[in-house]
């Protein structure tokens, strides 16, 4: 009965921002650590942003500074600040959970990034 639900993407203009939440069911939210991939068409999936469970932060490179990754463990719930959008950021978001070898993912979120 696991589930991870991602929120809030949509359509915005390059420079814009965006918040995108994940709310994840039917774990054990505070020991998990979560994460944020995204994939573009003709792309492979990428890593943008996880954090562990004690809080420590890891980004890609081509979103540092732009981007924010954040949990509420009373909510269940990891979020995706994005900044200063660019068109390079248009993709299929998806939301990760990761314990030792047991890993779960959301169905995705699309973000589009255009004017």
């Amino acid at each position: 009965q696991v589930q991870l639900v991602e929120s809030g993407g949509g359509l915005v203009q390059p420079g814009g921002s965006l918040k995108l939440s994940c709310a994840a069911s039917g774990i054990l939210f505070k020991v998990y650590a979560m994460g944020w991939y995204r994939q573009a068409p003709g792309k492979q999936r990428e890593l943008v942003a996880t954090i562990t469970s004690s809080e420590n932060t890891n980004y890609a490179d081509s979103v540092k500074g732009r981007f924010t990754i954040s949990r509420d463990n009373a909510r269940n719930t990891v979020y995706l600040q994005m900044n200063s959008l660019k068109p390079e950021d248009t993709a299929v978001y998806y939301c990760n959970a990761n314990l030792a070898r047991t890993y779960y993912w959301g169905q995705g979120t699309q973000v589009t990034v255009s004017s």
